[in-house]
């Protein structure tokens, strides 16, 4: 079993659309990191993401993301999930 970072959240990306995703408590998917499940237990962060990755239909790639806990929801402790909540890069207008 891989070690995990704890806290943290089960990300992946949308298999329609590719944007980031995160499940939230009820088991849904969010395009909000703030509505992501915060995981503090390994049991219950493995089950989680067991559960994702059951759902090929649906996602692509799901893995547990390190975060820490923020006045408004799990916050990224990594660079890249820092710009996966971000969302997609826009062009500049001009």
């Amino acid at each position: 079993m891989t070690r995990i970072a704890l806290p943290a959240v089960v990300t992946a990306n949308d298999l329609l659309t590719g944007d980031a995703i995160w499940l939230t408590p009820g088991g849904n998917w969010s395009r909000a990191l703030a509505d992501a499940e915060l995981l503090s237990e390994p049991a219950r962060a493995q089950a989680r993401l067991a559960q994702a990755a059951a759902r090929p239909d649906r996602v692509v790639a799901p893995y547990l993301a390190a975060v820490r806990p923020g006045a408004f929801g799990p916050r990224p402790v990594e660079f890249r999930e820092r710009v996966r909540a971000r969302g997609p890069a826009r062009p500049a207008e001009g």
